[in-house]
């Protein structure tokens, strides 16, 4: 069947590292629409999408937030895999009826995650996980009928709803991004704790935190498994 296709909707304003690091972590056909520049794929015609991070928030009234959450809705509703990542799991859940709201604070830097060991996005990795995290709203109501599979003190960083998975943390960062994006908050965080995420950001953490990274693979496992299943039926 060759390797599954996937549309990358790439919500970042500054898009060229978050499509490198998604294109190095999904072993997959990809095709990249940068949803701010008003780019969407033109029909439904994937074996599932993938929706990135971005300094946006879900409930911005701007005109592509709108239009993504329409082709996400409809996506959603064609029965294709989704798997959101910050930004992305916090519009997925709005989409499908979840509610997301800024926090009055930062997350930001390696953190732990626990989760439950019930879902196979997260099959074979550690119950406490180190992830990158950096975001300042949070999905405070899971979507109706979704399984909540990984939280902290900050809230949910997992769910899942039918053929639709979204984490809160970045499990696509290298290093380099880690280290670029908290430099970039120095307008957002006093100089003592932005230095401490910056020294956070070692060799060590970053090794624990690609644990994570399995989830890539996990989803497009789940994805092949679902185009299995139309071609059957078609």
């Amino acid at each position: 069947m060759g390797r599954p296709r996937i549309a990358l909707l790439n919500a970042a304003h500054k898009a060229v590292d978050t499509r490198r690091n998604f294109h190095r972590e999904l072993d997959a056909e990809i095709e990249t629409f940068h949803a701010p520049s008003g780019a969407f794929p033109p029909d439904f015609g994937y074996d599932g999408f993938v929706v990135t991070g971005s300094a946006a928030s879900v409930y911005w009234d701007e005109p592509w937030i709108g239009d993504l959450k329409s082709w996400v809705g409809e996506a959603v509703r064609a029965g294709l895999p989704a798997l959101g990542v910050c930004f992305g799991h916090q519009l997925l859940a709005d989409v499908l009826g979840g509610s997301v709201r800024a926090m009055g604070d930062y997350e930001i830097g390696y953190r732990t995650v626990s989760q439950d060991g019930t879902n196979r996005l997260l099959a074979g990795a550690p119950d406490d996980l180190t992830v990158f995290t950096t975001h300042s709203d949070h999905v405070t109501r899971k979507p109706p009928g979704a399984t909540v599979f990984a939280e902290n003190e900050y809230g949910i960083h997992g769910f899942r709803k039918g053929r639709v998975f979204g984490v809160q943390f970045h499990p696509e960062y290298d290093r380099s991004t880690a280290e670029s994006i908290a430099a970039s908050k120095d307008d957002e965080l006093s100089a003592e704790r932005l230095q401490q995420v910056l020294d956070g950001i070692t060799e060590e953490n970053y090794a624990a935190a690609c644990e994570a990274k399995r989830l890539f693979d996990n989803f497009l496992e789940y994805v092949e498994e679902v185009r299995a299943e139309r071609l059957a039926v078609d």
